[in-house]
């Protein structure tokens, strides 16, 4: 018990600093786009893509691959650029469509 409580401190006190601020604000912005999701879904009673989904993935894409070149960790780094490019791209087809993308 008391390593386990060791390694907490150490993860949650001890490395606590504005990069771990970043990362947290990231997580919160990638996790925001499940959210909306789901709610849209919920509210047109099918499975629905807002655009909102697509802003919340390249806002918390952007920072989380920050946060991933910061700690250099080569896995990280590699899954959020992939994927920010995605995101990226669906935004440029909302933008140059003009029109909300959803799924039936």
């Amino acid at each position: 018990m008391t390593s386990l409580l060791n390694y907490l401190h150490d993860v949650f006190v001890v490395k606590f600093d504005a990069w771990v601020i970043l990362g947290f604000v990231a997580q919160a912005f990638f996790t925001m786009r499940f959210v909306v999701q789901w709610i849209a879904s919920e509210r047109a009673r099918k499975s629905v893509m807002p655009v909102a989904f697509w802003f919340f993935s390249v806002g918390g894409g952007a920072l989380l691959l920050v946060y991933a070149l910061y700690r250099k960790d080569p896995v990280f780094i590699a899954g959020q650029a992939l994927g920010l490019l995605v995101y990226l791209r669906n935004v440029y087809f909302i933008i140059i469509n003009g029109k909300q993308v959803s799924s039936e």
